[in-house]
């Protein structure tokens, strides 16, 4: 038994990846891991941009957001027995790195990107080219 590393941002693209996974899993007998991963804006960052509040929590936000994503695409019951990874970072480095010793890395074909000429979304090319498992992305 191994493990299923999947990539969750919310969007439809990781959200079939989502139900690929669960369903590869449940042939192998591998457990899944969902990954969500959250930057702080360059932007407000570099400026520290004032107005921002002392108890603003990027980390739990993005941690209720992966985990109202699972419960809706997959039920609470199902939701549960996913194993849930929010980090800061880059998300395709965030993948990589939850990645080592997987049995698979799983994402969907295009994400929350603002690039949508390619056939790929930037964190889908970069975890194909760099991956240290087998990858699996799910297009429409």
């Amino acid at each position: 038994m191994g493990r299923i590393v999947v990539g969750v941002d919310g969007s439809e693209s990781s959200i079939k990846a989502l139900h690929w996974a669960v369903r590869q899993a449940e042939l192998t007998g591998d457990t899944v891991e969902a990954v969500n991963s959250w930057e702080y804006p360059a932007t407000s960052w570099a400026s520290m941009m004032p107005g921002m509040p002392e108890d603003f929590d990027p980390q739990a936000l993005a941690t209720v957001s992966l985990t109202e994503a699972l419960e809706e695409a997959v039920g609470g019951a199902r939701a549960a027995e996913i194993s849930k990874v929010v980090v800061i970072g880059n998300p395709a480095q965030a993948l990589l790195d939850r990645s080592e010793g997987a049995n698979l890395l799983v994402v969907g074909a295009r994400g929350r990107s603002a690039l949508k000429a390619t056939l790929l979304g930037s964190v889908s090319l970069h975890v194909t080219q760099h991956a240290p498992c087998p990858v699996t992305v799910v297009r429409g």
